[in-house]
């Protein structure tokens, strides 16, 4: 069955004289609690105002900022300089190192090989490198070079292999038979060049099969660690 609707209750009957005080009574504690909360908005709103006045007075006039503001181009960050100095004194020094007057007659073993060893070398280590015991890691060919060029070409792939732990390495440096005279002179000169670096411990005139009499096997001291 439906519901029957509540019917909405009377206002309860005041049913004395201290009930019709007591009503006054709250309506007033109502009234002075409005009349407080606006007293305290009010007063709020005075103070946020009086610092907006405090802070307008303390900055004084102002104007509002341009829409476009002038700027100030900066130069932009120059270039790393390119050590042109610094590599004309490398390569001066490449040239310098290795002298086409060295005497290198007093150091070559004399053997039909010509070999050489740094004070301190064995002989067997010479051996051992005419034996193929040590396995070529890297190849120079300076055929085809002028002298100043092999010779720069020659001190910058023996300081390079020496850097990367290379031991050995074959300078092809041909027998000279299309020289004037056809002496090898590009020959003698690598063997002299050879000698003056302090990389090189030995070499030994390369096997037939691996150039003969127109290259070296050159055997370059470890890396110091």
């Amino acid at each position: 069955m439906p519901s029957t609707p509540r019917r909405p209750s009377k206002p309860t009957a005041l049913k004395s004289l201290g009930d019709l005080k007591n009503l006054a009574s709250e309506l007033a504690e109502q009234r002075e609690r409005e009349a407080a909360r606006r007293a305290a908005e009010a007063a709020l709103a005075l103070k946020r105002q009086a610092e907006q006045n405090l802070f307008a007075r303390a900055i004084g006039a102002t104007q509002p900022l341009r829409k476009r503001q002038q700027t100030v181009a900066l130069a932009p960050e120059p270039p790393a300089p390119i050590p042109f100095q610094h590599q004309l004194d490398e390569q001066r020094v490449l040239i310098e190192s290795l002298s086409d007057e060295f005497d290198v007659g007093t150091l070559l073993d004399a053997d039909d090989a010509m070999s050489f060893r740094r004070p301190g070398i064995g002989t067997d280590v010479t051996r051992k490198l005419r034996a193929g015991e040590w396995s070529i890691q890297r190849e120079l060919d300076l055929h085809g070079l002028r002298s100043d060029e092999a010779r720069e070409a020659l001190a910058r792939f023996i300081r390079t292999a020496h850097k990367h732990g290379i031991r050995c390495v074959r300078v092809v440096h041909g027998k000279g038979l299309g020289s004037p005279g056809k002496q090898p002179v590009l020959k003698t000169k690598t063997q002299r060049w050879l000698i003056q670096k302090n990389e090189v411990l030995a070499f030994v005139q390369a096997k037939p099969a691996e150039g003969g009499a127109g290259a070296l096997v050159v055997l370059l001291a470890p890396v110091a660690r």
